[in-house]
């Protein structure tokens, strides 16, 4: 699974990128770790039916997972903390390349986050599209930002459509001019000490639990995870919940309407709901 020239276990591990940040409570070692085993990742869908799915909103597709059950309502999307930064962009749907970062600390060895390729060769694992999927574990997370202009062209040269943070991003004007999309807790001027302390394992951003290889959608409204066995039965339930609130809307703005006319129209989308 996807197209890597170098896989787990072959890159050595880079010495003295994730040096403690001071009053953390976080363990880590010295050496970068990648801890994903290839053959642990989810099975993909294909690239025709993430375009399909691209044909809706994140709204859309949340009430579609509604309908088929396999989650608790409450679970499967990032939290408000975590904003779009382009919200006119299109929405962005990729497998998720995930690892855990820190920016207010120096590390031990090396200030440049992109010269160290076991990083690069773990995320060429992941299956395309991808989207980069940082925790920043910093008691401060966001003090600087580790993405900016120069790591989202080399993700975009990578087949990255996307990158996630609960930390900060930068080069919003040029990344922006990429269409490069942007999910992140903050903005910050400076990269600081930006460096990544492992990558591979699962990581918590905006709430959400996302594992290597997970499939997420984002927009402007915020980024949500799809089970990728839900994701041929979506476009349909989601032309369905379309239908359906162009009725209640035609409802709305018809000399029929009542709160009898509602309440009816209602009780019939929740027996479809599954309210």
């Amino acid at each position: 699974m996807g197209g890597g020239t170098a896989g787990i276990g072959q890159t050595p591990p880079i010495r003295g990128l994730c040096g403690p940040a001071t009053g953390s409570n976080i363990e880590l070692t010295t050496p970068i770790r990648h801890n994903i085993v290839e053959s642990m990742l989810p099975a993909s869908a294909s690239l025709q039916a993430l375009e399909q799915l691209r044909r809706y909103d994140s709204c859309t597709l949340s009430n579609a997972m509604e309908r088929l059950g396999m989650r608790p309502r409450n679970e499967g999307f990032m939290d408000g903390s975590i904003v779009c930064r382009f919200p006119h962009l299109p929405p962005a749907a990729g497998y998720a390349v995930t690892g855990r970062i820190r920016t207010y600390a120096e590390p031990v060895e090396g200030h440049c986050y992109y010269e160290h390729l076991g990083w690069w060769h773990y995320l060429e694992t992941i299956p395309e599209p991808r989207v980069v999927v940082l925790q920043d574990v910093d008691e401060r997370p966001g003090f600087g930002a580790l993405f900016g202009e120069v790591h989202a062209r080399i993700c975009r040269a990578l087949g990255c459509v996307g990158y996630v943070t609960n930390g900060a991003v930068r080069d919003l004007d040029a990344i922006e001019a990429l269409g490069y999309q942007l999910f992140a807790g903050s903005v910050s001027v400076s990269h600081a000490y930006a460096h990544v302390v492992d990558f591979g394992g699962p990581v918590e951003v905006g709430g959400l639990r996302v594992a290597p290889g997970d499939l997420l959608f984002g927009d402007r409204h915020g980024v949500l995870s799809l089970p990728v066995a839900a994701v041929s039965r979506l476009p349909d339930l989601a032309e369905q919940v379309l239908a359906e609130e162009r009725e209640l809307f035609k409802l709305c703005g018809s000399q029929k309407f009542s709160i009898d006319a509602l309440a009816r129209q209602i009780q019939a989308m929740a027996r479809r709901q599954r309210c």
